[in-house]
């Protein structure tokens, strides 16, 4: 048993070379083991009347053994060496004797270092082992328990306390995160860890039947910072959730203002803040524009002046600013780009921007057009936050887009091309192609007995005229008739278009604003909403340049019929339905198309 368990540096030893199993023989069993050894090997012998091994107690013998072992050593170390597995002898006898013993059959003297390394007991290793592999057996003999709270063991999703399960183990690979709408309805969904943004938007685009125009994103919210961003679609929503605060949120909206810079990029880089087009004093075209920020080997830059917070105070102070690749500086010497004159304020590597929500309340901004650089390791650590503010709404947007560009590239022109791939690889397959004269739509006149096709454009307008007059004539005699049925189009007109996506009811003005800045500001956002000052009447709020205008839409009536109208009568439609249609084809009076419905959904 000592030799199984020996290192190999024992085996090696002259001691145990061929006169090991004599030598060995002369000692009697008695003194080579304890009496608990002894004992113990008496139990199970064949000679012994029980058949079943004793295990429990022969651990606790040799584990009694080996602490009267240690204790004795630790005692008389010097006086009294360890022999013979354990016994201890007297240093002028029993010690004297057995040394010269052995140095009879070696025919020389063996140290006293030798001794105590070979008269060490072998069996603890043993020892150890059975007691570890008696408590593996324990713990997984143990039948599955039934955990009555599941939610609190982990994995979160395992209906029984098991064994397997008592230690930390792997994540299981699913989270339960909460989504809120701007009503503050809040949906529970299981998302997996590699879950992007761009999937959990169309997976809640799917689950609220919404129309899937790539404008839906996820949106990180700090009510207590008053911070919040749009999460770009490559992010990992896990990832981005393990640096919020339990009282930060996610967010599920539109946002227009995506990739509109992809495709209106003049509108968003103003000549006077691009450092290119100022040192070239000539305009860029905006497909050389876009190449320039994308391109990693260019050196791009934004230049302007913003209002910087100082650290730890509550004032604020004009600085020269420089947004470059590798950082946000600012100039302590006017507007001067000499590297001794810069400073760093913020790096674009780990860092986010954020748009503040009421600025001026929370941190005395001097104007409305404040964002913030936050690391993304920080939580909550408002001395970590770097404060900035905008002169206007355009220069914020250029700061915060030039900002995105600078630390994703490339990265986010193919967020924005594979929506526009997929579309159209699906409309290839699903829509079926059309000939070219189903695409024509030509005026008819079937006032004769055979139709023909009216070739000159003032005959078709005023044939267009003339039905319409036609139409609204017939209407109106079927209401002096008889009194219009609930269906009818006379009776719904007042309500039909509540229905719409676009149509918001009674909110203020303030709350229109709010709805139009969190949903991008780009040119042909707009919605509906009751006028305030009026009962009957309807206001249109539109977008248009990164400001918003409001117009009245007053009803006028005319042959006993009500009409809506946005310019005083010259242009009529029966309902809300009508005019939005008209408008969204042609500009009329407005400063631009209706383009994009400002839109909420109920999660």
């Amino acid at each position: 048993m000592a030799v199984a368990e020996c290192p190999d540096y024992f085996l090696l030893h002259p001691n145990y070379q061929q006169d090991n199993v004599d030598r060995t023989a002369n000692h009697r069993p008695a003194e080579l083991i304890g009496s608990s050894f002894q004992q113990a090997a008496n139990r199970n012998s064949p000679n012994h009347q029980e058949d079943d091994v004793d295990l429990e107690a022969l651990v606790n013998d040799m584990n009694s053994s080996f602490e009267s072992l240690c204790s004795t050593y630790s005692v008389q170390a010097e006086a009294v060496p360890l022999l013979h597995n354990g016994q201890s002898h007297r240093p002028n006898e029993q010690t004297h004797s057995h040394s010269h013993t052995h140095s009879h059959a070696h025919g020389q003297p063996t140290s006293l270092h030798q001794k105590l390394r070979r008269s060490q007991p072998m069996h603890i290793l043993a020892v150890r082992r059975l007691q570890v592999e008696e408590q593996q057996y324990r713990t997984s003999s143990l039948p599955a328990i039934p955990n009555p709270f599941p939610e609190l063991c982990s994995p979160a999703s395992s209906p029984t306390l098991c064994p397997g399960s008592l230690p930390p183990s792997q994540p299981s690979g699913k989270y339960i995160i909460k989504i809120f709408n701007e009503d503050g309805m809040v949906k529970v969904v299981e998302i997996l860890a590699d879950m992007t943004a761009r999937d959990l938007c169309q997976f809640l685009v799917y689950k609220s039947h919404c129309v899937d125009d790539n404008s839906w994103a996820l949106v990180e919210h700090h009510p207590a910072m008053g911070l919040e961003r749009c999460l770009e679609d490559h992010e990992l929503v896990m990832q981005v959730q393990a640096s919020m605060t339990s009282e930060s949120k996610f967010l599920f909206r539109k946002n227009y203002a995506k990739y509109e810079f992809f495709r209106n990029p003049l509108n968003f880089f103003p000549e006077q803040m691009v450092a290119w087009c100022q040192e070239s004093n000539r305009s860029i075209p905006p497909s050389q524009l876009l190449q320039n920020f994308l391109n990693s080997n260019s050196c791009p830059e934004i230049q302007g002046y913003l209002y910087v917070k100082e650290t730890g105070r509550k004032s604020w102070k004009k600085l020269y600013v420089f947004l470059r690749r590798s950082g946000l500086y600012f100039s302590t010497k006017g507007t001067s780009k000499e590297p001794r004159h810069l400073q760093l304020l913020a790096d674009l590597e780990d860092s986010n921007i954020y748009t503040v929500i009421a600025g001026k309340k929370l941190h005395n901004a001097p104007a409305e057009y404040e964002f913030c650089i936050k690391p993304s390791k920080v939580r909550s650590e408002q001395k970590e936050l770097r404060m900035l503010c905008a002169e206007d709404e355009q220069s914020r947007t250029c700061w915060m887009t030039a900002f995105r560009l600078f630390k994703y590239g490339i990265l986010l022109y193919q967020n924005y091309k594979i929506p526009q791939q997929r579309k159209a690889l699906l409309s290839h397959f699903s829509t079926p192609v059309r000939s070219v004269s189903e695409n024509s739509l030509v005026a008819m006149d079937f006032s004769g007995r055979i139709g023909r096709v009216i070739d000159n454009p003032v005959e078709a307008q005023s044939a267009a005229v003339e039905e319409g007059h036609a139409w609204r004539k017939r209407s109106q005699r079927m209401n002096n008739l008889g009194s219009p049925s609930p269906l009818h189009p006379s009776s719904l007109s007042g309500v039909i278009h509540k229905t719409q996506l676009w149509f918001h009811g009674r909110i203020t003005r303030e709350e229109s604003h709010k709805m139009i800045h969190q949903q991008g500001q780009v040119d042909g956002l707009f919605l509906l909403r009751d006028s305030q000052s009026n009962p009957k009447a309807f206001v249109l709020t539109l977008c248009h340049h990164q400001k918003i205008k409001h117009f009245q839409i007053l009803p006028c009536e005319e042959d006993g019929q009500v009409f809506f109208s946005l310019d005083d009568g010259a242009t009529k439609f029966t309902d809300l339905i009508q005019l939005v249609e008209f408008y969204q084809l042609n500009r009329g009076v407005l400063p631009c198309r209706l383009k994009h419905p400002c839109t909420t959904v109920a999660l």
